[in-house]
């Protein structure tokens, strides 16, 4: 849990009060089919529930996964933010099958990002030599 998933974040709404809300986006370190880890500096506690959008953003596209509902079954706090464990219970279920499709395409898309970026940092130094 180094870095932040590249160009993938996580937005949801807080209610303060009766009329004010405040739109919160927040940095994502994993993400798989059954859940994510999210950092951010709101408090929430293990068994409250959190609507997600999880936003890739790319140049030539952007792939929105609205209303993903997930349950926070751990925090763990580090320095002045919470690092949350996040359960998606939607997509357990079998639910709504386009918001299975684009988790399933930001899933493909970030570890193809992932794969590039290994091959990059391990190989680019011995490359360079080698072309000198």
């Amino acid at each position: 849990m180094n870095e932040a998933l590249p160009d993938l974040v996580a937005q949801f709404t807080i209610r303060h009060g009766l009329f004010r809300r405040e739109r919160v986006e927040a940095e994502l370190y994993e993400l798989d089919s059954y859940g994510c880890v999210m950092k951010t500096d709101k408090v929430f506690n293990p068994g409250d529930t959190v609507t997600l959008e999880l936003i890739m953003d790319m140049p030539f596209d952007k792939i929105r996964a609205e209303n993903v509902q997930g349950l926070i079954t751990e925090r763990r706090k580090h320095c002045s933010n919470f690092f949350y464990s996040i359960d998606f219970a939607d997509l357990k279920s079998g639910g709504d099958t386009t918001l299975d499709e684009k988790m399933r395409r930001i899933r493909e898309v970030l570890s193809k990002k992932q794969s590039l970026k290994s091959r990059r940092s391990s190989g680019s130094v011995p490359g360079m030599r080698h072309m000198a």
